[in-house]
C-alpha cells in the first residue's frame, strides 16, 4: 500500500466514527454524562481542533525539512529512505485524526440546544490526544535517527540482509568457480525488449519465470541485473529452446520497475549508499573523514559476508532440479571495485582513509577461505601501495599511511618504520609483500 494512504485512512476511519459514534450514543446512551459544562466543552474541543492543526502543520514542515536535509547532506538517494517510511504517515493519521474527530464532537456538543456534552465522544478525543503525544515523542525519536551512526547502520543492516536472502552459503572448502554448474542455454528462440520510459529494475519474480520455463521446456536468460535502468528497446529476457513460445505479457509482468533502486533484491545497492556518504564527506566543502571511516566499517563487513557467499552466474531450478532461469549478478571482482574504487580515489590524500582502507583489505585477505578471492584482495592492496607510494604524501606520511588502522587515525595494527616498496612475488607459504611493507631505495 502506497505510504501516502495511511493518514486518508485514518482519517476516513475518525470521520466515519464522527458519524456513527455520537448517533449511537445519543440513541442507546443517553444516561451516560459527565459534569463539563457546554462552554468549557466548547473552548475544549476548540482548544484541540485548532492546535491539532497548527501543530502538525509546523511538526511535519520541519520533519521533512530536516529528513531532506539530512538525507542531501548524505546522499540524495536517502531522501526516500528514509521521508516514506510507514511511522511517519502512522503519526501524520493519528494527528489527523484527533482534529477531525474533535470538530466532530464541537458539532454535537449542545446540539439543537439539549445543553448535553457527548460523553463518549470526549473521552474519544482525550485518548486520542494522549495519543498524539505519543506519536509526537515517537516522531522527533525518528528524525533524532538520522544521525550519521543509525544511517550507517540502518543500511548495513539491510544489506546484509539482502545478502542472506539472495546468495547460498559457500561449503567449507568448496571452490567458488567449481560450485557454479555448467549451463548449456541452447539457441535463442525469442528475444524480448523494453518499451517505455526509463525506468530501475527492483526485482524479478524468478518463481513464476521457472513455472513459466518449464512449462513448455525452457530456459530463460534475463540480460538485465536488479538494479539497472532500463530504457527503449534495452533487450530483457532471451529464451532459449522451449516447445512453444512464452507470451510475452506473462514474461514482461515478472519484472517490477521503479523510478528509483531499491534493496528488495540489489546487493550492490547498500554498498552504492555506502560509498556515496563516505565520498561526499571527503569533498572538499565537507572535509569529514571520519564520516568515509565509518561508511568503511559497514562496507567491509558486508564484503566480509559475501566473500563467504556462492556468487557468479545466478540460477534458478525447476521442480525437477533443471535450470530453467540464468540471471546475471556481479562477480567478488565487480564488489570490491564498488565498495572501494571510489574511496580510494577521493580519499587519496588523507591518511586516515588510506589506512583504514588498508586495514579492511588486511582485514578480507586474513579471513578469506577461497583463494582466488584473496587473491583478488591482494592484488588491489598491491594497487593501494603503489598509490600511496606514487602519491604526494612525504617519507613520513607515506610509512603512516600503509598502517592498517580501524580507525584511520588511532591504534594502528602494525607499526612501520620504513616506507613501502613495490609488491614482489613470494614463494608460498611467504607473507606477501603486500601485508608487509619494507623500504624501498629512491635514486
Amino acid at each position: 500500500m502506497p505510504v501516502w494512504l495511511i493518514p486518508m485512512l485514518y482519517t476516513a476511519a475518525s470521520v466515519l466514527a464522527g458519524v456513527i459514534l455520537p448517533r449511537l450514543e445519543q440513541v442507546y446512551l443517553p444516561g451516560y454524562t459527565h459534569h463539563m459544562s457546554v462552554s468549557a466543552a466548547l473552548a475544549f474541543f476548540s482548544a484541540i481542533s485548532s492546535g491539532m492543526m497548527a501543530l502538525t502543520g509546523i511538526v511535519f514542515a520541519i520533519a521533512f525539512v530536516a529528513v531532506q536535509f539530512s538525507a542531501v547532506a548524505y546522499s540524495p538517494r536517502l531522501v526516500v529512505m528514509f521521508a516514506d517510511r510507514p511511522p511517519i504517515y502512522h503519526a501524520l493519521g493519528v494527528f489527523f485524526a484527533t482534529f477531525t474527530y474533535s470538530l466532530v464532537a464541537l458539532i454535537w456538543t449542545d446540539r439543537s440546544g439539549s445543553g448535553t456534552v457527548p460523553f463518549f465522544s470526549t473521552l474519544l478525543v482525550t485518548v486520542l490526544l494522549i495519543v498524539s503525544m505519543l506519536a509526537f515523542g515517537r516522531l522527533i525519536r525518528s528524525v533524532n535517527s538520522l544521525q550519521i551512526h543509525n544511517v550507517l547502520q540502518v543500511i548495513g543492516a539491510r544489506g546484509r540482509a539482502v545478502i542472506s536472502s539472495m546468495f547460498p552459503r559457500l561449503k567449507d572448502g568448496a571452490d567458488p568457480a567449481a560450485a557454479e554448474p555448467p549451463i548449456d542455454l541452447g539457441p535463442v528462440t525469442q528475444t524480448f525488449n523494453y518499451s517505455g520510459p526509463p525506468r530501475s529494475i527492483t526485482r524479478y519474480n524468478i518463481k513464476t519465470l521457472v513455472l513459466l520455463a518449464q512449462k513448455v521446456g525452457a530456459v530463460v536468460a534475463i540480460e538485465c541485473g536488479v538494479g539497472e535502468t532500463l530504457v527503449e528497446d534495452s533487450a530483457v529476457f532471451r529464451v532459449h529452446g522451449g516447445a512453444a513460445p512464452l507470451p510475452e505479457r506473462a514474461l514482461m509482468r515478472t519484472i517490477r520497475l521503479s523510478p528509483s533502486r531499491t534493496f528488495e533484491q540489489d546487493p550492490k545497492y547498500p554498498i552504492r549508499l555506502l560509498v556515496d556518504i563516505a565520498i561526499r564527506a571527503l569533498s572538499p566543502a565537507i572535509n569529514d573523514p571520519t564520516t568515509a571511516v565509518q561508511a568503511i566499517d559497514q562496507i567491509e563487513d558486508l564484503l566480509r559476508r559475501l566473500s563467504r557467499r556462492q556468487l557468479g552466474a545466478g540460477y534458478a531450478r525447476d521442480s525437477r532440479g533443471i535450470i530453467r532461469v540464468v540471471f546475471p549478478v556481479p562477480s567478488w571482482q565487480d564488489y570490491l571495485a564498488l565498495s572501494f574504487d571510489e574511496i580510494r580515489q577521493f580519499g587519496a590524500t588523507s591518511i586516515q582513509v588510506v589506512r583504514r582502507l588498508r586495514a579492511a583489505l588486511v582485514g578480507l585477505a586474513d579471513t578469506i577461505a577461497a583463494k582466488d578471492r584473496r587473491d583478488v584482495v591482494l592484488q588491489y592492496l598491491d594497487h593501494l601501495n603503489r598509490s600511496v607510494s606514487r602519491s604526494a604524501f612525504d617519507n613520513q606520511d607515506q610509512a603512516m599511511a600503509l598502517q592498517e588502522d580501524r580507525q584511520g587515525l588511532g591504534l594502528p595494527r602494525k607499526r612501520q618504520e620504513s616506507k613501502a616498496r613495490r609488491p614482489e612475488v613470494v614463494e608460498a607459504g611467504a607473507v606477501h609483500p603486500a601485508l608487509a611493507p619494507a623500504q624501498q631505495q629512491r635514486g
